[in-house]
């Protein structure tokens, strides 16, 4: 049984094995694995984290994701619902997730869905909760 109660094992990629989300005070605990999902970002997002002006997003967001993309910011983007997806470090986590304190890097300036998470997500009001061993 883990710390939190649950009898199986939880699984990043498996939402039906995520746990009720515990609480914020056991995400400072937690391996980060909701940092490991794809991240979804509108342009207001991307302003927001500074990697684009408004300028930029006004004028034409497929020319902004040519060069978001180059710079390995986003690896993809949707034009007909305006959103891209981040580019995860490794292909395995975001790529602002600090490797060793598993905290956002940009925190102040985090994307919707992630200051949204886990109201919403593959399982609304669930986390995959993995408690960070030392």
């Amino acid at each position: 049984m883990s710390s939190t109660g649950n009898k199986t094992s939880v699984k990043v990629d498996v939402p039906s094995t995520w746990i009720k989300h515990p609480g914020q005070s056991f995400c400072t605990q937690c391996k980060s694995g909701c940092c490991t999902l794809p991240v979804e970002v509108s342009a207001f997002d991307l302003i927001r984290m500074g990697v684009l002006s408004e300028d930029e997003a006004a004028s034409s967001l497929k020319k902004a994701f040519r060069r978001l993309h180059k710079e390995g910011v986003v690896r993809s983007y949707h034009p007909q619902v305006g959103l891209f997806i981040l580019e995860q470090r490794a292909g395995t986590e975001c790529q602002y997730l600090h490797p060793k304190t598993r905290g956002c890097t940009i925190y102040e300036k985090r994307p919707e869905v992630c200051r949204r998470f886990p109201k919403i997500g593959p399982r609304p009001g669930h986390c995959p909760y993995q408690k960070r061993t030392p």
